[in-house]
């Protein structure tokens, strides 16, 4: 019986390791821990933010009223916040904005252009008759001989463009859009190798013809 008994305890040690590691095997894997939900814009900061140091030059609702700086009412949350971050990390090139940008923080930049996406845009008008047409014609349909895509492509028939990625022209000053254009031809702008590629193929008078006629589209 003594032996008997011996025996029995052998077995039962022997087997624990064994039973616990099957134990371990099929006990349900720890559930990962739960993301924070990312924190909602706050409007009330944005409209703050954007009217202690943007309002000057972009206006009080994001409709500049000078044709050198841009409208940035109803634009795409997503691509302003992208260009603040640029501007701020150099890679957008502009002393200016530069040093405006470089005193906000990512939940700021959020904000401000959150806040600029629910301000109604304010129309624009072409002003070169002899030039809309020609603009028109590169908008809708590019130039096929010369391999330049149609703007509309990206940036919509209307110019309402697509969030994150390309942003609405339809309104924008002549003379800012002109600029930028240049800027992308001529090197100086370099946050779009896209949009270095496309200017790189215009001359002045289309980069002008262009910008005049996204002037007016609404």
């Amino acid at each position: 019986m003594k032996l008997r008994a011996s025996l029995l305890l052998i077995a039962a040690l022997l087997a624990a390791p064994v039973m616990s590691s099957v134990a371990a095997e099929t006990a349900p894997a720890a559930a990962p821990a739960a993301k924070a939900a990312p924190a909602k814009p706050d409007l009330a900061a944005g409209e703050a933010k954007y009217t202690a140091g943007c309002a000057a030059c972009h206006g009080a609702d994001g409709n500049s009223g000078s044709p050198a700086n841009p409208k940035l009412s109803a634009q795409h949350p997503e691509y302003i916040a992208k260009q603040l971050a640029e501007f701020k990390s150099g890679k957008r090139a502009n002393a200016v904005m530069q040093g405006m940008a470089a005193g906000l923080s990512d939940a700021d930049m959020k904000n401000i252009s959150t806040w600029l996406a629910t301000q109604k845009a304010k129309p624009g008008f072409a002003k070169d008759k002899e030039l809309v047409t020609l603009g028109e014609r590169i908008w809708r349909g590019g130039i096929g001989d010369r391999n330049i895509a149609a703007c509309a492509g990206c940036h919509s028939p209307n110019g309402a463009g697509i969030p994150a990625q390309y942003p609405r022209l339809s309104g924008q000053h002549a003379d800012y859009t002109a600029a930028q254009l240049t800027a992308f031809r001529d090197g100086i702008r370099k946050n779009s190798v896209q949009m270095n590629q496309v200017a790189a193929k215009l001359n002045d008078r289309e980069i002008r013809a262009v910008s005049d006629y996204v002037a007016g589209l609404r």
